[in-house]
Parts: structure tokens; sequence; C-alpha cells
């Protein structure tokens, strides 16, 4: 009858609408599946992104850390060296005024032996005496001078690399801080991208 046929109609319209909406669903769930393993690997790329970075954040942290303990050993060797220079300068100078006192002694002790049966000559030798002393004085301070100005140059050149050193760990942190910046960019604009994403999978839902 066509009440019949209308009927059967409907239930074949009822299911077409039913499949097309499984089919749409199942879809539907697949762009929703795949579009979290999207966000998933986006997720792992950003976690191997930020290990990589926590890795080179450490290696400027021990690069630094060695900086340091360099510096502190070449401070060390500075200060030895300085103690080591004033202790020469002392010991040259004692051991230069122990000769001058040994030589004016030696020919002290000439002049008087020499008076006993040179009476005459006895000026004469007074006079080479004071020129043998003031030749050896010159000669000791110009020793000294010398030293002086060694031990200097060489305190200069290590001063010079503390220094160098100093501006190295100084750029060091720079980079430190730089690459620190540019992890919390990334991350953020990788939060960012991931919070757009959410809103338009709610939007269109």
């Amino acid at each position: 009858t066509f009440q019949t046929n209308v009927l059967t109609e409907l239930r074949k319209w009822k299911l077409s609408l039913i499949e097309h909406h499984k089919l749409q669903m199942r879809q539907e769930k697949e762009k929703h599946a795949a579009h979290v393993k999207q966000l998933s690997n986006e997720m792992e790329n950003l976690k191997e992104l930020l290990h990589t970075y926590e890795i080179s954040i450490g290696r400027k942290d021990e690069v630094i850390t060695n900086l340091t303990q360099a510096l502190e050993r070449q401070k060390e060797r500075i200060e030895l060296m300085r103690n080591f220079t004033l202790w020469r300068i002392q010991h040259v100078q004692a051991k230069q005024e122990e000769y001058a006192n040994r030589i004016a002694d030696r020919q002290f002790r000439t002049a008087l032996m020499k008076k006993v049966w040179a009476a005459w000559r006895s000026l004469s030798e007074e006079k080479w005496k004071e020129k043998v002393a003031k030749a050896c004085q010159l000669r000791a301070e110009d020793v000294c001078v010398q030293l002086t100005h060694d031990y200097e140059a060489k305190i200069a050149e290590l001063t010079a690399a503390l220094e160098q050193t100093k501006a190295e760990i100084l750029r060091l942190h720079s980079e430190r801080e730089q690459y620190e910046d540019t992890m919390k960019k990334a991350f953020m604009r990788g939060v960012c991208a991931l919070n757009l994403e959410a809103m338009t999978m709610f939007q269109g839902k």
C-alpha cells in the first residue's frame, strides 16, 4: 500500500541519515586523532628543543666554572710570582749589601796592612778603595733596576692575561643570558601556538 511504501522510504531515509551521520562522526574522529597526533609531535619536538637548550646551558655553566677556576689559579700564580719577586729583590739586595760590606772590609784591612809598611801610599790606597766601593754600588744599582724592570714587565703581562680572561667570562655570561632568553621565547611561542590550536578546535566544535 501507499502508507507502507511511505514508511519504508522513511526508514530508508532514516537509515541513510544515520549512516551519513556515522560517517561524519568517524571522519571527525579521524581528523581529531590526526590533530591530536600533530600536537603531540609538536610537544615532543618542543621537549627535545628544551632538552637541547638545557644541555647547552649546562655546558656553558661548565665552561664558566672552568674559566672561573682557571682565573682563580691565575690569581694565585700572580700572587706567588709577586711574592717571589719581592723575595728575590730583597735577597739580591741583601747579597749585594753583604758583598759590598765584604769588599769594604777587605779593602780596609788591606789599607791598614799597607799603612804599616807603606805610610806614603795610604792616601792612594784610600782613594782606590773609594773607587772600588763606588763601582760596586753602581753595578748593584744597575742590577736592581734591571731586575725591577723585568719583574714589572712580567706582572704587566700577567695582569693583561687576567683582564682578557675576565672579558671572556663576561662574554660567556652574556651568551648564556641570550640562550636563556631565546629558549624562553621559543617555549612561549610553542605555548601560544598550542593555545591558538586549542581555541580553533573548540570554536570549530
